[in-house]
């Protein structure tokens, strides 16, 4: 039975699948959906990148789009038998781009940022083969904030900080992260 997957053509042999990242969120939602595939991460220096195109007054979703799909492609140049799934996440509150947190007080200050406001988090999926672009999907989702205590911040920090650095924003929703908000709206299983 033929799929709706890209490069998927019924009869012939299914492509292996490959995720360009090792993330453990991305890995997963991967392997809750049942699918068979290999993490390799794509090692690309996303600041430099992020940063070059927040020079050029891009568009976050244009950011997001760019970082998932340089690292599809540069998978996808080791790997031209493989579908190569990248994927980006930018958050963005109020035109200012955060990134992953440096460190624990970089944390903090983001999530003092975040507190008590809405901030868009959105992702970024491409499917590469052969160096090629195959399909794209750009997910959004609108998160607020509670107001919560700086005494519960200084907690929740170094109780998490071991995953949160992966994670813009200084938080992880899989996780005790999902306490900090009030209401979620939109997509924010994208991978």
């Amino acid at each position: 039975m033929p799929s709706d997957f890209p490069g998927d053509h019924g009869d012939r042999k299914k492509p292996p699948l490959v995720l360009a990242s090792a993330s453990e969120t991305r890995i997963a939602m991967l392997t809750a959906a049942g699918l068979a595939f290999d993490s390799q991460p794509a090692r690309v220096d996303e600041e430099t990148i992020r940063r070059a195109l927040e020079a050029e007054s891009a568009k976050p979703r244009d950011i997001a789009d760019v970082l998932a799909e340089t690292k599809a492609l540069k998978i996808s140049g080791k790997r031209p038998d493989a579908l190569v799934i990248g994927s980006d996440q930018v958050l963005e509150l109020d035109g200012q781009i955060f990134a992953k947190p440096e460190n624990p007080d970089h944390a903090r200050d983001q999530l003092m940022a975040l507190r008590g406001k809405t901030h868009r988090l959105l992702s970024a999926v491409v499917v590469c083969r052969a160096g090629e672009p195959l399909w794209r999907h750009m997910g959004e989702a609108r998160l607020t904030m509670r107001d919560f205590s700086e005494p519960w911040l200084d907690h929740y920090i170094p109780r998490n900080w071991e995953k949160i650095r992966h994670s813009v924003g200084g938080y992880r929703l899989e996780e005790e992260g999902i306490r900090l908000f009030s209401s979620i709206q939109g997509d924010h299983f994208t991978p």
